[in-house]
């Protein structure tokens, strides 16, 4: 992914409303920041976030948690976010290995959207379906653990299939094209709608596991 400077990029997240920039305070009490005790689903990479901020409009009764590590890219998802109140919505500038430090047994749903397939069999612990990850987020979640993954990448999809399969996950609505087989209250990504423009098939899952 080739990203383009944004200018002011750290003025600009750090004036935001949205982002937490002391997400360590909130670990384990993140129930206090939204102010209540509604589920929390967070989506790691969110990108310019056409998705996690869909999903809050689209579903004010869930808290959601926008987590991307480079400012330029968070910097645009915060200029989409000027003139709208969302207040079950946070953002987290954040690399998704510290993921544990800023949650501990409180999150419902995991989203990886379109994420870095690392191609190379060497960073294959840098996929974020990858043993090392799946330990980590062991624990965020409160109880039963939820991710949905969305990649136009067939082989990081066929990876994740045998990662979160051999970790003890139950996959459920797996889909090699997902606008062949939409599913109901899909919010799109910036490139999913891209990828689909040009007639690039979108691979889907769900994952489930009760401990």
């Amino acid at each position: 992914m080739r990203l383009k400077n944004v200018k002011n990029a750290s003025n600009i997240i750090n004036e935001s409303k949205y982002v937490i920039k002391d997400f360590k305070n909130n670990k384990g009490k993140w129930d206090k920041e939204f102010k209540n005790n509604n589920p929390i689903k967070i989506e790691i990479g969110m990108g310019k976030g056409d998705f996690i901020i869909g999903m809050a409009i689209q579903n004010p009764d869930i808290n959601y948690i926008g987590i991307e590590m480079f400012d330029s890219v968070m910097a645009r998802a915060v200029q989409k976010l000027d003139d709208k109140y969302i207040p079950n919505l946070r953002l987290i500038r954040m690399d998704a290995n510290y993921i544990n430090e800023a949650f501990e047994k409180e999150i419902d749903t995991i989203y990886l959207n379109f994420s870095d397939p690392w191609p190379k069999k060497r960073h294959a612990k840098r996929r974020l379906t990858s043993y090392e990850f799946l330990c980590k987020y062991d624990d965020v979640f409160k109880e039963k653990k939820v991710i949905i993954q969305k990649t136009d990448n067939i082989n990081l999809f066929a990876f994740s299939i045998e990662a979160l399969s051999l970790y003890g996950y139950t996959l459920k609505n797996v889909t090699l094209d997902l606008y062949d087989n939409m599913i109901e209250g899909n919010v799109a990504t910036e490139y999913e709608k891209k990828f689909n423009d040009k007639g690039v098939k979108i691979c889907r899952l769900e994952a489930y596991k009760d401990k």
